[in-house]
């Protein structure tokens, strides 16, 4: 049962049995629903035939009976006592009476005594509505029962039908004429035998053809499975699994699964790279402190304080950054206070006092008078600084910082007059500890983690930045924020 095969299998089989168990008993009850309606119509013949030769009048002895053996007949007066049975019935029951010996009675030409006509309000008009007129047989539908009848000393079940018929002398007799039910017995058993005989093997057949079916459309499965289980033991990220040209749901798994394989790659990737290129960052720093200071513990007069001070700040700085992009990278959601991005921009510049150039801070007038974004305070200050700090580092003469709306959100652009970045390398400069060749040369300790921790952040805050060329000749770097619901 724990197989997929097994369970499809077993599972299509039960519902084909309910289904052709639920579909069997309906053809049965079907079936023996018509051939008890042809009994009843046979059985309602031979009963109107004898009941129109009575209302003629006709003596019972002279009654002229077909197929006495398959319709059986009695006949029953107005007392319920029996006139006249067909030749040869020894016991019948299903009927009026279970007599099958006549009783003296008044024959069906026989003159009924006087003042039955007035006891009965019968006339020729037939004045009891209940009953036929003189010399006619009831038009009403017949009274049908299930019952049995011993003909010729053979008992069989028969299906009785009972028509009444008024004779012209006014006496009203009942009419019982039976059909057999035997072919109908025998036609639904024959069905329902072989019902039970092919059911099991059609459900045999189904449970053969489900199996056989799921475990050819599981096969790529059990081939994904493998390749997967392959990849987990040797940590080969550049596998991928088997992709089958069908274009089902086991073709779309296998795809997602390589996709999936691709970006967990990519990630593994990236992450070897971080730690590579932090361990080289953090390295230089390190060095160069415990060289002072290994200096220092030999030679104190040559102690270069403000040296190892400037590389604890760049050791502190790095640690910082590396902690923040731990945290972005584990998926920490950024806060959701309401902010204002043209408050936060004047904030920021302001306590820039020491800053090489100054900058120049435009705030356009917003029709609602605000530019309020969600967001984490402390993260979207670190991204305005640290594209000032890369603005400062490349500027010539001035640098713009403007804040404008910018459709549904809020558009804040810093521009500087430097050379600018190449085209070519407008998204490499994104990624981490990524440093052009100009910016080498003029580093002052940046480890190039700045713009890779603001994009970050922007994307983290459902936004984007963006690198283009400014109207002075420098870099543009565009920042978009949604606005604040």
């Amino acid at each position: 049962m724990r197989s997929v095969r097994a369970r499809a299998a077993i599972g299509a089989t039960l519902v084909v049995a309910v289904a052709l168990v639920a579909a069997g008993l309906a053809v049965l009850s079907v079936l023996r629903t018509n051939l008890i309606d042809q009994a009843d119509l046979q059985a309602e013949v031979a009963a109107r035939e004898v009941a129109g030769q009575l209302a003629l009048d006709t003596a019972y002895a002279d009654l002229d009976l077909d197929d006495e053996e398959d319709h059986p007949v009695q006949v029953t007066d107005e007392e319920g006592r029996v006139v006249f049975v067909s030749k040869g019935l020894r016991a019948i029951s299903g009927t009026a009476s279970t007599g099958v010996s006549p009783v003296p009675s008044a024959s069906a030409g026989a003159t009924p005594s006087p003042g039955d006509d007035d006891d009965d309000g019968d006339d020729d008009d037939g004045g009891d509505s209940a009953r036929p007129a003189r010399g006619e047989v009831s038009s009403d539908d017949p009274d049908f029962s299930d019952g049995t009848a011993t003909v010729d000393g053979k008992q069989a079940d028969y299906r009785f039908a009972a028509v009444e018929a008024t004779t012209p002398a006014g006496l009203t007799l009942t009419v019982h004429a039976g059909a057999p039910l035997a072919a109908e017995q025998e036609a639904v058993n024959t069905v329902r035998g072989a019902m039970l005989t092919g059911l099991p093997l059609l459900l045999a057949v189904v449970a053969g053809v489900t199996w056989l079916v799921t475990r050819r459309a599981l096969r790529p499965v059990e081939g994904i499975r493998r390749e997967m289980a392959a990849i987990t033991a040797s940590e080969d990220l550049a596998r991928r699994v088997p992709e089958p040209d069908s274009r089902d749901e086991i073709a779309a798994l296998a795809r997602t699964t390589n996709e999936t394989l691709t970006v967990l790659e990519a990630s593994v990737e990236r992450q070897r790279r971080f730690v590579a290129d932090a361990s080289h960052e953090l390295r230089s720093p390190i060095a160069s402190l415990r060289t002072q200071l290994e200096v220092a513990e030999a030679h104190p007069e040559l102690l270069d304080l403000p040296g190892a001070v400037a590389d604890t700040v760049r050791l502190q700085a790095l640690a910082a950054d590396l902690l923040l992009l731990a945290r972005l990278d584990a998926g920490e959601k950024p806060g959701a206070a309401r902010l204002d991005a043209g408050a936060l921009v004047r904030e920021e510049v302001s306590q820039r006092t020491g800053d090489r150039i100054p900058v120049t801070v435009e705030v356009e007038a917003a029709e609602d008078a605000s530019y309020e974004v969600n967001g984490s305070r402390g993260q979207l200050v670190r991204v305005i600084g640290n594209l000032l700090d890369n603005a400062q580092r490349h500027a010539a003469h001035r640098i713009t910082v403007q804040v404008a709306a910018d459709g549904s959100g809020v558009r804040v652009e810093v521009r500087d007059d430097g050379a600018g970045v190449p085209e070519d390398e407008r998204e490499r400069i994104f990624e981490r500890f990524v440093r052009l060749d100009d910016a080498r040369s003029r580093d002052d300790g940046g480890a190039g983690l700045g713009l890779a921790i603001a994009r970050d952040v922007a994307t983290r805050h459902g936004g984007t930045l963006t690198v283009h060329r400014a109207p002075e000749g420098g870099a543009a770097f565009r920042l978009w924020l949604p606005r604040a619901a």
